[in-house]
């Protein structure tokens, strides 16, 4: 029988990794290149938001190494800020978190899962009516989406063996069959269409649904530029929701780094060539264009024809339910370190009888299944991308300041390319806020104001702790 008064390490490294591709890869890469192509409108630069993504990724992955070696316990990045800076600054993160990062988030992957379902399943549309109540309406799409995040979170309170199984099936499915899609894709690579996307391949500028373009100023086309990287940030986060799990993982000093180092690499790798497939079969007209931004729909018609759309909604549906499962089953686990630090529900902090924070996962499915229903998880995920990179940053900064505050401290992995490639990181980060904050502050603000509405949270519950231990 599991110990209901601490984690069990279970998680091999191979687990770890599928959790850090798994949470990963939803439907992001097969929708916001897209958006992509029509904020930069050139072949080059739509694979180069890509690369320079790919890149801030690894580095941060690399980066987080040196943490997750020196705190292997559950709670991650919420307990790496508050050991760099002070417990006020890990709360900013964990209500961040909880509020919007991780909840809204399982809240549009399961939408996405919900809305290709509706490819195959009509019934499931988005555009029905499932329930009137007149002064909102709930969809057949957002009522499925709800139970699969039920179905989810009921698997991972029965441990994370079960979560495990799921994350390893689904995760390796979706592997495959992106590997799949890509070679398919480039068998059916058409020479005309990849020669005029690449014939003035480096031209940034913007591209509209219509087909129209319209030129940027310099400085406008590095907050094009930012503005195109809202959705390959997007597509590319939770790679740190490994961290969170530290306290189940076998060898964490070791595999929670190396996991971080090969699900990050892998999926860069495969977004990289998705996007180079879809240039070989798509002109950037049409992914610009593409019906609802599913672009990933459009180059499966091309490529398989008629049955292209079936064969797209199964991968994204894999790939979203196995995402999913990978976000609920970390991000109970920061609920657990802030409860234990009396920052939190207080039974958020402890393990039922399968060693998981149970309570932690069905407060989480709570909240997620109320952004499903209000509609909006889709406009506070573009918001929050903001305030996801300004936390990156900080804990990177906190690498400097740990090696000064803790010299002393076991170090078994210290972060790749120190001082060099966190340093590049911080300033690659701080360049996509600045030019956000510019061009595309409706992007800014309410993540921003989301977050400092946690200072006086913090306070109140501190002011509460006193107030209670004062009594007793």
């Amino acid at each position: 029988m599991a110990n209901k008064d601490s984690f069990v390490p279970s998680l091999k490294l191979i687990d770890a990794t599928m959790l850090v591709a798994g949470s990963m890869i939803g439907s992001g890469i097969f929708i916001v290149s897209a958006d992509i192509t029509r904020n930069t409108g050139s072949a080059g630069w739509l694979i180069f938001v890509w690369l320079i993504t790919g890149f801030m990724t690894l580095t941060a992955a690399l980066s987080y190494g040196e943490l997750s070696a020196m705190f292997p316990k559950a709670g991650g990045q919420y307990v790496y800020l508050k050991q760099a800076y002070n417990p006020l600054v890990g709360f900013l993160y964990g209500w961040s978190f909880f509020t919007v990062i991780q909840t809204a988030t399982i809240a549009a992957v399961g939408v996405a899962f919900a809305k290709f379902t509706a490819y195959i399943i009509p019934q499931f549309s988005e555009d029905a009516i499932a329930i009137n109540l007149k002064f909102f309406t709930i969809s057949p799409a957002q009522l499925l989406a709800i139970c699969i995040i039920i179905l989810l979170t009921f698997i991972n309170s029965l441990g994370v063996n079960s979560g495990k199984i799921v994350q390893t099936i689904f995760t390796s499915a979706k592997l495959l069959s992106l590997t799949g899609l890509i070679i398919f894709g480039f068998i059916a690579f058409k020479p005309e269409i990849w020669h005029a996307n690449w014939t003035d391949g480096w031209n940034l500028h913007k591209l509209n649904k219509d087909g129209s373009i319209a030129s940027y100023t310099t400085i406008a086309a590095l907050g094009a530029i930012a503005s195109a990287m809202v959705g390959s940030i997007f597509s590319s986060d939770s790679w740190n929701n490994v961290t969170f799990i530290a306290g189940e993982i076998k060898n964490p000093k070791k595999n929670i780094g190396l996991s971080l180092a090969l699900g990050t690499l892998i999926v860069t790798v495969i977004y990289i060539v998705t996007n180079m497939m879809y240039l070989s079969v798509l002109s950037l007209h049409d992914i610009a264009a593409s019906e609802k931004d599913r672009v990933g729909v459009t180059a499966s018609q091309h490529i398989f024809g008629g049955s292209g759309t079936l064969i797209i909604a199964l991968l994204i549906m894999v790939s979203t339910f196995g995402c999913n499962n990978g976000l609920i089953m970390a991000g109970a686990r920061v609920y657990y370190s802030m409860a234990k630090d009396n920052l939190f529900f207080k039974k958020a902090g402890d393990l039922n009888k399968k060693a998981v924070p149970g309570y932690g996962l069905w407060i989480q499915c709570l909240l997620a299944s109320l952004w499903c229903l209000s509609g909006k998880y889709g406009d506070l995920l573009d918001m929050i991308s903001f305030v996801v990179v300004v936390f990156y940053m900080l804990t990177i900064a906190g690498i400097f300041i740990l090696r000064k505050k803790m010299p002393e401290a076991e170090r078994p992995y210290k972060a790749f390319g120190y001082p060099v490639l966190p340093i590049v990181y911080i300033v690659m980060g701080l360049s996509f806020c600045l030019l956000l904050i510019v061009y595309k502050p409706t992007y800014t603000w309410p993540g921003l104001l989301i977050t400092l509405l946690g200072i006086p949270v913090y306070y109140l519950i501190l002011r509460s702790k006193h107030t209670t231990d004062a009594a007793s």
